[in-house]
């Protein structure tokens, strides 16, 4: 079972910029696929972004609303994945959680139930 702990939310400016950290630990980092899920209060959790692993190599995936705004990142070596998040807006207020998903597994990159180990979650809030 991997294990992930996540760092680098806090409340910040429209306009500023926020970097994300999910360290993993157990499993083999370099096979998962990492992605990042959000949720606003009363809302379901939302796709953001997916460092994926597949028959393809490496390819990196975005929800249409975070596109040009957020990249996605890993260090194998360090088997960690990072969020950075530009350019934030208030709508990007939410608890982030980081999530694996064993390569070739079933489920959905795009959905929350698709991975099989999830983070603590940290909350981003952007003020206007």
């Amino acid at each position: 079972q991997v294990q992930l702990v996540e760092s680098g939310g806090g409340s910040v400016q429209t306009g500023d910029s926020l970097r994300l950290s999910c360290a993993a630990s157990g499993g083999s980092f370099s096979t998962l696929s990492m992605g990042f899920f959000r949720q606003a209060p009363g809302k379901e959790p939302e796709f953001v972004a997916v460092a994926a692993i597949s028959w393809l190599g490496p390819r990196d995936y975005y929800a249409d609303s975070v596109k040009e705004r957020f990249t996605i990142s890993r260090d194998n070596a360090k088997k960690t994945v990072y969020l950075q998040m530009n350019s934030l807006k208030p709508e990007d207020t939410a608890v982030y959680t980081c999530a694996a998903k064993t390569s070739g597994s079933s489920g959905s990159l795009y959905d929350f139930d698709g991975y099989s180990s999830w983070g603590q979650g940290t909350q981003v809030t952007v003020s206007s």
